[in-house]
This record gives structure tokens, sequence and C-alpha cells, in this order.
């Protein structure tokens, strides 16, 4: 009954992921001419002719020597521990791997050869592998299912009994704590972790802690998935459908440096994911033409991602509610990292505003710590001069200021215009908190220096209706995710009151 019940799970996992695109393979039924064949010299855990192929189909340009220098850098990326080669191999992935080719004139180049591609999903091979043994030392281990992307073991599932009250969702994390130690080679080269008993799935990192392995709660991400639906087919079909997945891989993952520690490794939730997805939309649509946008009414239901827009040109993107606590200043910067990779953008100029100092500290701070994933290394204005000269660039950065910084110098004066670019994105925190009269006087020197940005507000409290200035300056909620729906997913704890009469 216990192996019937738990071929169920995985049998249920391998015709989910099959509908979605991925070839299946099962381990016992691999021959001398399959899946092994293809793994021997190489750890054990990489398929080599499907990233041999991969590497030649996505890269014609470059020649054998430089496919064969790729090939030795994604499958022996460099590092003292198993994290730092995972650092490494992430950013091989997201970014390319660095070759260097003699041209027929005897000089030398440089190229970056891919190993996935990211712009078009149908281009990569997708297998999932069910009980693919590993061996590294004396150890040998059969994990339930691998997903190979272009022949790289990018993703790992471990699956429990759901007849069994002892295997727990939780178990199958220590499972993959105990495969951490003994398979290094293999979990240097992976990206996501799934847990599932058959009822409860989380999806979590290398570095996730059992309390960072979340759910995933919704597919497309307009609403949450229907709750009678597997748990298990909800992650799989949010996360491992092919255009999703490849999204979440290069711009929602991020390795924050700790205080002399190795770097954590983060991913980002369905709500992050999406807001910042449904985010970028919004900005190419609000630099578009100029035009005008109608005030409507926020959403109501705890959780909602891809509310309708404004008109083209509007320059108003939207306000992202994230409660407090469900990591909105990460999700800041995955946003900033996805704009600032968005090819119709050109190179765009980002602008982080807050209201106070200490704020404008903390998330520097933050982004900094999330270099990898912003493609450049954030820049903090010193003052109104210095703020000034960093916006009459031609293109590009990362800047953060205080909303103080963009008063004129004389009261009643005009700001002077800095850049009249439609490619900058001013993403402020926390703008409507400040009283209003000052929010709206911000907004007009802030229109004066940079008559042609795009707003976005990221708010842990929701914009109440009557505010209409903030409405005015940003637009609506793009994206909301309140306590309610952070609790119920573990993302932060219930708040409690309990009135008491004050000891006069």
């Amino acid at each position: 009954m216990s192996a019937f019940n738990e071929g169920m799970v995985e049998e249920a996992a391998l015709e989910w992921l099959g509908e979605l695109g991925w070839d299946v393979a099962y381990g016992p039924e691999i021959g001398p001419e399959g899946v092994a064949a293809e793994r021997a010299g190489w750890g054990d855990v990489v398929l080599e002719e499907r990233l041999r192929d991969a590497l030649e189909r996505l890269n014609p340009e470059l020649p054998d020597a430089a496919l064969d220098d790729a090939f030795r850098r994604l499958t022996l990326p460099q590092g003292a521990t198993m994290e730092a080669r995972n650092r490494a191999f992430h950013r091989l992935l997201s970014e390319g791997a660095p070759v260097e080719y003699r041209e027929e004139d005897g000089g030398f180049r440089g190229a970056q050869a891919r190993a996935l591609d990211f712009d078009d999903p149908e281009a990569n091979g997708l297998l999932a592998v069910n009980q693919f043994t590993v061996r590294e030392g004396e150890h040998t281990r059969r994990a339930d299912i691998v997903l190979f992307v272009n022949g790289l073991p990018l993703a790992v599932i471990e699956l429990k009994n759901p007849a069994d009250e002892e295997a727990t969702v939780e178990s199958a994390w220590n499972q993959l704590q105990t495969y951490k130690a003994e398979l290094p080679t293999l979990f240097s080269l992976n990206e996501l972790l799934i847990v599932s008993d058959g009822v409860e799935a989380r999806i979590g990192t290398l570095t996730s802690g059992w309390e960072w392995f979340k759910p995933w709660r919704t597919i497309a991400g307009e609403r949450l998935a229907d709750p009678h639906m597997p748990r298990l087919q909800v992650l799989l079909e949010g996360v491992c459908e092919p255009n999703r997945l490849l999204a979440l891989l290069r711009d929602f993952i991020a390795f924050e440096d700790g205080g002399g520690g190795a770097a954590s490794k983060k991913l980002a939730g369905y709500h992050q994911f999406h807001a910042v997805r449904h985010a970028v939309r919004q900005t190419l649509r609000a630099s578009e033409e100029e035009e005008e946008q109608a005030v409507a009414d926020a959403p109501k239901d705890g959780y909602e991602s891809g509310g309708e827009g404004g008109d083209p040109g509007d320059r108003r993107i939207g306000v992202v509610w994230h409660t407090q606590g469900s990591g909105k200043s990460l999700t800041m910067a995955f946003y900033a990292g996805a704009i600032a990779r968005e090819r119709e953008m050109r190179n765009p100029t980002i602008v982080v505003l807050t209201d106070r100092n200490d704020l404008d500290d903390q998330l520097f701070t933050t982004f900094s710590r999330c270099e990898d994933v912003l493609g450049q290394p954030p820049e903090q204005a010193e003052s109104r001069a210095d703020l000034r000269e960093r916006l009459r660039r031609e293109s590009g950065g990362v800047i953060f200021t205080t909303i103080q910084k963009f008063l004129p110098d004389e009261q009643g004066d005009r700001h002077p215009q800095l850049s009249a670019r439609r490619n900058i994105v001013v993403i402020a925190d926390e703008a409507h908190r400040s009283q209003y009269d000052f929010v709206d006087g911000f907004a007009a020197h802030l229109r004066d220096a940079l008559p042609g940005a795009s707003f976005v507000a990221f708010t842990g409290t929701p914009v109440e209706q009557q505010d209409r200035n903030t409405r005015a300056v940003f637009g609506e909620y793009i994206s909301t995710y309140d306590i309610q729906r952070a609790v119920d997913d573990g993302a932060t704890v219930p708040i409690y009151y309990e009135s008491r009469l004050a000891q006069l």
C-alpha cells in the first residue's frame, strides 16, 4: 500500500510535467543507449550529449574549441564550497559562459556561450527523469525526479508517501539535506528544490532552511488556484511551465551576501514573481505614448496580480501592495533587475525613492547584497548636486535618493529639467504615507526634473480610496498580497491586538 501510494504521487507528477511539454524517462528502464550512456565521466549528473547539442545549437557562431571551453565551465564551476560553485554556475547559466577563441585573421575574440535560450523556451530540451541514480564517492542515492534542461540537472523533486504519517513534506526536505551532504556535484548545478508528501508541496533553494520552503498558490498568476486542485499540481504547473521556469531562473533568483558568511540563495515567491512580471508589462505600456488613466477600485480578495493598467504612455505603472514582512524590498530588487534587462527599455535608468535617510540606507544595503540580480552595482546620491549629476547620464544606473533631494534650490522655484528620456523608471517606496499635499508637490518637482519618467509605487499598506493624489501619480493596484494571505502562506506571523485600560 505504501509503495503504491508513493508511486501514484510520482506518476501524477510525471504526467503533469508531460502535459507541460517535458519528455519523461524512467530510471529503471534506462538502457545502455539511454540517459545512462550520456552521463559517463561528468560527475554522473550531466547528460553530456544533450548539453553539447544545446551549446552547438544556441551558439552556431562559436568554434568547437570555444564550445568545449563552455562545456567545461558549466560542468565544473569554480568555488571552494558547494554554495560558491552553485553561485558561479547560476551566473554562467543566466549570463552565459565567457569563452575566448581565435579568429581566422589570428586575433582573439571573447563571447558569452549560452546554455539556455531564455527568449524561445521551445528551443530548450526538457527532460524529467524518474528514479535518477547518482553515485559520488562511497554514496549512491536515487532521487525521485530530476528535471534536466539542455542536459543540466536544474531541479530535484523529492516525494513522500501520503499514506505514511511519518513521511511528511518536512521529512522530504530532510532527505534533500542528506543528498546535499553526500552528492555535492549534483547540487552544485541545482537551481530549484521541490518537496511534497502528496498533500503539501513547497519549493526552495540550495540554502533555504525549512521555514523558507514556501507553497506556490497560483498557476497563471491572476488569481489563487482552485483549493481543490492538488498542491503539487499547482506548483508544477505554476513553476515548471517552460516560459515561467526560464523567467524564474533568469530574473528571480538572488544571492544575498551576508555578514561574512556564505551567500544566501533566495527564490521569489509566487506573489513576487507575478507582481514583477506584471509590473514589467505595465512599465512597457506606461512608457509609450502619452495618454490619461481613469481611477478604479482596488481589489478586495487578498491576492491579485495582473490588474488592468492604464492607457499607453500615461507614465503611471501602478501600485504593488505587498504587506510588511512579505519580502517587499527583495521584490523591488527583482523588479529593478528585470526591467534593466528588458530590451525594449534600452538600458533604462532606475531611480529608487524613499522619504527617510534610514530607509534609503536600508534599501540600498539590500540592493547592494543582491548585485547579481541587478546586473550592476547600485549608486546612492550624496546630495542634490550629486543626484542631478547622476541623472544627467545617457543611460543605465540604479540610483538611490530621498524625495527631499528633488526639492528646488529656492522655495517657489521650479526644479530644473535633468533628463527628458522616457526610459527612466522611478520606484517609490511608501510614497503615500507622507502628507498628501507634499506628495503632490513632490510629484510636480519630480516631473519637472524627469518629464519622461514612469512611476511605480511599492507599499506595505493599502492606498486609501480617497487618496487620489497618490493614485493619480502612480496609478492603480497591479498586485496585492495582504496580511491574511501572507499568514496563510507562512510568509509572516499573525498580528493579535488585545485592548485594555491603561493604568493611571
